[in-house]
């Protein structure tokens, strides 16, 4: 019975030994549970045969006498590197110890003087396991070092390629692949495979964290609460560098736009040092807004800007926009309503030699519109209408919860009217959780205005915030008919249309009938 469903029998030494090849679901069926330990493979490795590892009514040597030459490995010393111990399942309080288990590697015994020249052809085939060494002292001859192999890869001489046996052959290395005994201990396993383990069976693993400078910030589900500190612990360990963890008590939901944190490991230290687009900021992360994640926004609006444009900075925050800008030889206003935020933003234009270029205000967004943003965009507007100034003026509006709703603080914020050349840019960005946020932005930025503007504008996916919640930036210029109380346009010339942006994104059309 047990010859009519093997899938293969293939003999790799006369004499000495056979590889059996079978399925999970029929090793479940044939094999005892001692035994079942072996099968987390499609192929497996035995060793010399025990009886009491089988039933005897499936195998026996008197039935098949061939089987009798058969090696079976013992359960106990089966090569399973990413399988920890048991005991470690369910605890809440880290214990190194536990981790601890012996396992039996294939390795190669080659002359020290060979090591670097063999090593190369071999670098696939070599253990590749964290704090694990590949090369490792011979106990019981100095001049030779061994070779430690993936088990996964390398069981025999025959699991080597053609190319890697003959380098072997070229360098008169012994073929003969040799089992050494290796202690493996917390130091050598993943995050992910600690936590695997230790949490309940089927439960999600969460290993991924925001790093901000030396703080590591996570988002942890409520069935993972009760093993919080040891996650803590655990991320710590893993990641050089990482001297606090925290995680996030409540949404951002505040003013400050800053959220209740709980330390789960490490240092009581909130002051952050980050480096964003070679640019160096320092902010208590516990007081102020920081997401590593708009890296790449911050960037791009950046690289919008020219040399001697105007910058208007509504929700600075510590300056992830405004401070590069100033390094571009932008003229920069920057405002935030946080004070931790405003302290920090005066900091870090101080650090970054900026301060002389940036103008920091600690005031309401709609009352740093209303008041020092339209009294300088009034005279910048007057500069360019009288060819003075050449210059682009940019608008950023990063607060996503509640930043389109000030744009209604524009609506004819300026008497005299102006060119179509010197309305000002707004990047404004919001979250989104219609099925089609583009077009759910540009109504509500239409709403605010109350205007439609028409194909002049461009959204951006910044990105992915939740299942369902995307956060865009929506990029315009404002209508003079919006920005202008008299709507006659100076020199008493028809409007021209707005440039529309430039952009990778396609604009949107939508209905405006219903605004």
């Amino acid at each position: 019975r047990l010859l009519m469903t093997l899938r293969r029998l293939v003999l790799l030494r006369e004499g000495m030994r056979f590889l059996v090849c079978f399925n999970k679901t029929w090793a479940n069926a044939v094999l005892s549970t001692p035994a079942k330990k072996l099968t987390r493979r499609e192929w497996y490795s035995f060793t010399p045969v025990k009886s009491r590892h089988f039933p005897r009514q499936w195998v026996s040597t008197d039935n098949i006498p061939a089987l009798g030459m058969m090696s079976v490995q013992n359960p106990e010393e089966v090569i399973d590197l990413d399988v920890l111990p048991a005991a470690v399942r369910g605890m809440t309080q880290l214990n190194r110890d536990l981790f601890q288990k012996t396992v039996a590697l294939p390795a190669l015994k080659v002359r020290k003087e060979l090591i670097n020249k063999v090593m190369k052809p071999l670098r696939n085939v070599a253990i590749k396991r964290p704090g694990l060494k590949r090369v490792i002292e011979d106990s019981e001859d100095e001049i030779y070092r061994l070779i430690l192999l993936d088990p996964d890869k390398i069981s025999c001489l025959e699991s080597f390629g053609a190319s890697e046996r003959t380098v072997l052959k070229e360098y008169n290395v012994d073929l003969q692949v040799l089992k050494h005994n290796l202690i493996m201990t917390y130091e050598h396993f993943k995050s992910e495979e600690i936590l695997k383990a230790v949490l309940p069976v089927g439960q999600d693993v969460t290993t991924g964290f925001s790093r901000v400078g030396h703080i590591a910030h996570m988002n942890l589900r409520d069935h993972q609460l009760p093993y919080k500190h040891l996650i803590g612990q655990v991320i710590m360990d893993k990641n050089p560098g990482i001297t606090s963890v925290v995680n996030k008590l409540n949404i951002i939901d505040n003013t400050y736009r800053n959220f209740q944190m709980e330390i789960l490991a490490g240092e009581d230290n909130m002051i952050a040092t980050v480096k964003e687009n070679n640019i160096m900021y320092e902010f208590d992360f516990s007081k102020v807004y920081w997401n590593p994640r708009l890296s790449t926004e911050h960037g791009r609006i950046v690289d919008l800007l020219k040399a001697g444009d105007v910058v208007y900075d509504v929700f600075a925050g510590v300056g992830p926009f405004a401070i590069p800008a100033a390094k571009k030889n932008c003229k920069v206003m920057a405002n935030d309503l946080n004070p931790e935020s405003y302290k920090w933003l005066v900091h870090n234009c101080k650090v970054n030699k900026v301060n002389e270029k940036v103008q920091t205000f600690n005031l309401d967004g709609r009352d740093f519109i209303m008041g020092p943003l339209k009294d300088d965009l009034a005279k910048q507007i007057e500069a360019i209408a009288l060819k003075e100034n050449r210059t682009s003026i940019h608008i950023i509006m990063n607060l996503p919860g509640m930043a389109i709703e000030f744009l209604d603080a524009f609506r004819q914020l300026l008497e005299e009217p102006c060119t179509a050349d010197a309305l000002p840019t707004v990047h404004c960005y919001s979250f989104s959780k219609c099925d089609e946020p583009a077009k759910d932005v540009q109504r509500s930025a239409e709403h605010f205005l109350k205007t439609s503007l028409e194909e002049h504008f461009s959204v951006h996916l910044v990105r992915n915030v939740a299942p369902n919640k995307e956060m865009m930036c929506i990029s315009f210029k404002i209508p003079v008919k919006v920005l202008c109380r008299n709507r006659m346009v100076k020199d008493n010339t028809e409007e021209p249309a707005p440039k529309r942006l430039r952009s990778e994104d396609a604009t949107v059309a939508v209905d405006y009938s219903d605004l």
